[in-house]
């Protein structure tokens, strides 16, 4: 087969040949998303000069994520670090943090042109400035992925497990594994859309399976320690015969903290969310019952996919199914 020329790369980029010319040839003046397109196309037919040194890392996908000082963001941001590595060179994958109760921040990051994205993965709250930023961007043509919780209604791509099937199964263990009859209570942050769909779940199945155990109480938890802490204890003190407990959210270690000081801390069924030091400690203690495990380093993988799919830097089609939770016992560990 005859090598590629100028006109096939152009035909394939949707370019005109003076723009890969200037591309192949390092002569500049040229917008870097299409630089990005030649490049690609180049690459594709095999040309033998697709990656120029000074072409180096073209193709920018921004991680935007929350949270940094919690177990599960770092899981996060630790397994895009480590799958970015294995890229090709032609693409680079920068990720950062922002403040989760900002979202006039949150948006301005968003909406940011300040450098050029081939793609953008979200791992952010939902507030009705975020959902516009996010509309704005898919607007501009930008591949947007949402990771582990959706930023805007149902635009864009999500990756996550399915949280409404992750509740119901916290509600099934606590029914089936609860050795005594008395009321159940949830904990969640209110700002997620995936806290209030494993909630959803959560009461849906008691609602389905009436009986002596029973959701009787909802708690706004924030994922913040100390506050966390404070609504288990109210929730204590309101149902001094609780035998069941989910955490929808985070913080799970101010909540193992209480019960173990609670004189019934391990009498109440504890489920809750990412396998960690400290819930680790918990299940082999007897303080959680059952762990369910959103395997961040699945969802980093498939959002990736999902982006160098969309950005022509692979042609493999990646699952769109959730992502598998995984359930965890002391008797798994």
């Amino acid at each position: 087969m005859s090598k590629p020329n100028y006109g096939d790369i152009a035909r394939h980029a949707g370019v005109g040949t003076a723009t890969v010319e200037r591309v192949l040839n390092g002569r500049g003046g040229v917008r870097p998303d299409l630089v990005a397109k030649v490049v690609i196309a180049a690459r594709s037919l095999k040309y033998p000069r697709t990656l120029p040194d000074t072409h180096r890392g073209l193709l920018r996908i921004e991680v935007l994520m929350v949270r940094p000082e919690t177990t599960f963001y770092r899981r996060l941001s630790k397994a895009f670090e480590r799958i970015a590595a294995t890229l090709d060179p032609l693409a680079v994958v920068h990720r950062s943090f922002t403040e989760e109760m900002k979202p006039e921040e949150i948006a301005k990051r968003i909406l940011s042109t300040e450098t050029p994205r081939a793609g953008l993965i979200l791992a952010v709250p939902n507030s009705p400035l975020i959902s516009a930023a996010v509309e704005a961007v898919i607007v501009r043509g930008v591949p947007v992925v949402h990771v582990v919780t959706r930023a805007s209604g149902n635009s864009a791509e999500f990756v996550g497990i399915d949280n409404y099937a992750a509740g119901r199964t916290a509600a099934y263990f606590i029914a089936r594994m609860a050795k005594v009859e008395g009321p159940v209570v949830a904990l969640c942050h209110p700002i997620y859309q995936v806290h209030r769909d494993r909630i959803r779940g959560f009461s849906d199945y008691f609602l389905d399976h009436p009986g002596p155990i029973a959701f009787e109480w909802l708690g706004y938890s924030r994922d913040e320690e100390s506050f966390s802490a404070e609504t288990l204890s109210i929730a204590l003190e309101k149902y001094p015969n609780l035998v069941g407990l989910y955490n929808a959210g985070g913080a799970n270690s101010a909540l193992i903290s209480v019960l173990r000081r609670h004189p019934r801390g391990r009498d109440i069924l504890f489920v809750g969310h990412e396998l960690t030091d400290y819930t680790r400690t918990a299940l082999g203690e007897g303080i959680m019952d059952v762990v369910l495990d959103q395997a961040p380093e699945a969802q980093a993988q498939r959002a990736l996919d999902l982006v160098l799919r969309r950005i022509g830097l692979t042609e493999i089609e990646p699952d769109r199914n959730p992502i598998r939770f995984i359930t965890i016992t002391a008797e798994g560990l």
